[in-house]
């Protein structure tokens, strides 16, 4: 692929706990617009989210009787969920729109209630570091990096 750009990354992550975490990311998927997807599997149940749905989650349950498991599609948009009761009637979807107006309004709330707001700058060089490990990992084509994540508080 001389001359063109490659737009797309995966890495695997061993988490402090021992989890294994799998990463990846592209703008090249056709038929994708905005799908960040983020699922987490355990051995007691799955949950899933992707942005192009971001009214719902995927919800498994491990302790589901084998004649009744599978994924259940929740609607985020009754007022028993976070932020939803600030918006529309119950079934009604939130959009991105919303979650701009929802960061403003916690990050405010949170300076004026003089708390950290989460996530703060610390969370965020965390990920530049977990990012700059990637790098310094594809370019030695090393197959572990690790990363001294430092959680003192400045």
């Amino acid at each position: 692929m001389t001359g063109q750009s490659i737009d797309a990354v995966a890495f695997t992550a061993e988490l402090s706990g021992g989890a294994l975490g799998v990463f990846e990311a592209t703008r090249l998927a056709l038929g994708r617009r905005n799908a960040n997807r983020i699922e987490i599997n355990g051995d007691r149940g799955s949950v899933a989210f992707d942005f192009e749905r971001m009214n719902e989650l995927e919800y498994f349950d491990g302790t589901d009787a084998e004649d009744s498991e599978g994924f259940r599609r929740i609607q985020v948009t009754d007022p028993v969920h976070p932020y939803a009761a600030h918006w529309w009637p119950t079934g009604h979807g939130l959009g991105y729109e919303h979650l701009l107006t929802h960061q403003v309004v916690d990050l405010v709330t949170d300076i004026s209630g003089r708390r950290q707001p989460s996530p703060s700058f610390a969370s965020a060089l965390q990920i530049q570091r977990v990012l700059a490990a990637v790098q310094l990992s594809a370019a030695n084509e090393s197959r572990y990096t690790k990363v001294s994540l430092n959680t003192a508080k400045r």
